[in-house]
């Protein structure tokens, strides 16, 4: 019964008032619940949990023993009906195959996953690679099945392809390249009367950065207009300035804006951040630099027996 009584949850809290009691949690089965019911005559429906709240101190062991006794009879129940139910009506599908379960199996996708986890009792085994789904939720799976099954058929490498050359040979493609070919430059355009504090953590349409050097080289206007059209030159010209981006013991430093940027700060293209930018770069600064102390511990360490073998 692994994976089946793991359905059935029951939580010793208590009510809210300080009285004792144990909260149980299943799928839900007009049977079951008239079952339960009977056995817990004394159970009320708490919405706030989203689950059933049963009072006394002896709660969720009377609870646990309920359902050892009659989880098993109510799942064999259902999985009857629903392998019943798939044999009269199946699913006739290349990515589905019937066995002691239901044996979805089906090239990567996001949204396959997405789908399947809302099936009641499915589980990803790893041994079979594949999703394995218990007859009696047949009834939720043939529900969502057209999306699972479009979504497959999308995630096949024939159609990953297709997909991948129509993107190369659009100019959205081709702008995109150009995007990231500036980004990696490392430059940003300043106004030349109004040029920002270097060393310090600001916040500019890339996100937050530290600028480095102002070479005080012009912009062309068409770069500037192509990659930067939210920086504004005002009365002058733009210049470039190089910039990187500020590390996690930086951001924790950066002093944030007492006061939302104005119009013209976002014009000029460079402003103090708010609390909340700051807190978000700082969450992704450091799991950059931990990833980045792994990958050189990683080359460090030699594997175990590396020596050896040498």
């Amino acid at each position: 019964m692994a994976g089946e009584t793991e359905q059935f949850s029951a939580t010793q809290r208590d009510a809210g008032d300080g009285a004792p009691g144990a909260t149980a949690a299943f799928p839900y089965d007009r049977m079951t619940v008239e079952r339960f019911r009977a056995a817990f005559p004394r159970a009320r429906w708490r919405d706030d949990l989203g689950a059933w709240f049963v009072p006394g101190a002896t709660a969720e062991r009377r609870l646990n023993a309920w359902s050892s006794r009659e989880w098993s009879g109510v799942l064999a129940h259902a999985d009857a009906r629903g392998r019943d139910a798939c044999t009269f009506e199946p699913i006739t599908s290349p990515y589905l195959e019937v066995a002691d379960d239901l044996v979805v199996r089906t090239p990567y996708s996001r949204d396959v996953v997405s789908e399947l986890r809302l099936v009641p009792w499915a589980r990803w085994d790893p041994a079979s690679k594949a999703w394995r789904v218990p007859f009696r939720s047949f009834e939720e799976l043939r529900r969502r099945w057209p999306a699972i099954e479009d979504a497959a058929r999308r995630a096949e490498p024939e159609e990953r392809r297709k997909r991948a050359a129509s993107r190369r040979a659009s100019p959205e493609h081709a702008e995109r390249l150009a995007e990231a070919a500036e980004r990696r430059r490392n430059r940003y355009p300043v106004p030349g009367e109004a040029q920002p504090p270097l060393g310090r953590v600001l916040q500019t349409h890339l996100g937050c950065v530290v600028f480095e050097a102002i070479s005080g080289e012009v912009v062309e206007p068409v770069v500037a207009a192509r990659f930067y059209p939210a920086v504004e030159a005002g009365a002058g010209l733009l210049i470039w300035s190089t910039w990187r981006r500020p590390t996690h013991d930086e951001l924790v430093r950066a002093w944030p804006a007492r006061e939302a940027a104005t119009q013209a700060e976002i014009a000029r293209g460079w402003w103090q951040p708010a609390l909340a930018i700051l807190r978000a770069a700082r969450r992704g600064a450091a799991s950059l630099e931990r990833a980045r102390a792994t990958r050189s511990s990683q080359n460090r360490d030699p594997a175990p027996g590396a020596e050896t073998r040498r």
